[in-house]
C-alpha cells in the first residue's frame, strides 16, 4: 500500500489501494472556483465511477458533456508538461497540435504515476483547478458552445459542473484550435 498523506482511501489501475491527500486538493479546488467566482455545482460520486463511461452512466450526465483532463509530456529531458482538457467523446491529437504547442519532438500521455507525482491526483479525478500554477491548459474549442460540462474535481469522488466560459477566465489555460483529432 502506498500512502501519501491522510484522505480518502482508492483502489488504483493496478488494484493497488493507495491514499491520497484528498482534502488538501478538494480544499484547493473549492477555493480556485471560488476565487473564479463563476457558477458551479460540486458532485460528489462514489469513487468506482470516477472514469467517464462509468460517471455517466450511473449518475445520468450525458458522455457529450464531460470533459476529460489528460496530462501529456515530453519524452526526453528536459521534460516538457501540459494539461489537454477535451471532451469524453474525442481524442487529443498529440503528435501534432500538443507536440507544436510543447516545442518537442516527441510526446506521450502521461501514465498514471507521472500523473499522479505531477498533480496529486488520481486518473478520473484530475482537475484544472488544482494543477500546478506553471503547467499550460490546452482546451478544446468545441467545449465553448456547451452551456454547461462535467470537469474531474481533484479526486475519484468529486466531480464539478460548470460553464466552459471557466476556461476564458482560468489562468494558464487556452482555448486550442485543432486539439481534438478529426
Amino acid at each position: 500500500m502506498l500512502v501519501c498523506s491522510a484522505g480518502r482511501t482508492n483502489t488504483s489501475l493496478r488494484g493497488e489501494v493507495v491514499t491520497i491527500a484528498t482534502d488538501e486538493i478538494e480544499q484547493r479546488v473549492r477555493r480556485v472556483l471560488d476565487e473564479l467566482g463563476l457558477p458551479h455545482e460540486m458532485v460528489e460520486i462514489d469513487p468506482q465511477y470516477a472514469d467517464t463511461v462509468a460517471f455517466c452512466a450511473q449518475y445520468g450526465y450525458p458522455i457529450e458533456q464531460s470533459a476529460n483532463t489528460i496530462i501529456v509530456g515530453s519524452k526526453k529531458e528536459p521534460k516538457r508538461y501540459c494539461a489537454c482538457v477535451v471532451r469524453a467523446t474525442k481524442r487529443v491529437d498529440v503528435n501534432h497540435t500538443v507536440r507544436k504547442r510543447l516545442g518537442v519532438p516527441r510526446v506521450s500521455f502521461a501514465d498514471p504515476e507521472e500523473t499522479r507525482a505531477l498533480t496529486g491526483m488520481m486518473l478520473g479525478g484530475v482537475t484544472v483547478f488544482a494543477l500546478p500554477p506553471d503547467l499550460p491548459v490546452y482546451v478544446d474549442e468545441g467545449l465553448m458552445g456547451l452551456p454547461w460540462i462535467i470537469l474531474g474535481g481533484g479526486s475519484r469522488s468529486l466531480k464539478v459542473k460548470i460553464s466552459p466560459d471557466v476556461f476564458r477566465v482560468l489562468p494558464n489555460a487556452s482555448v486550442t484550435p485543432g486539439l481534438v483529432s478529426a
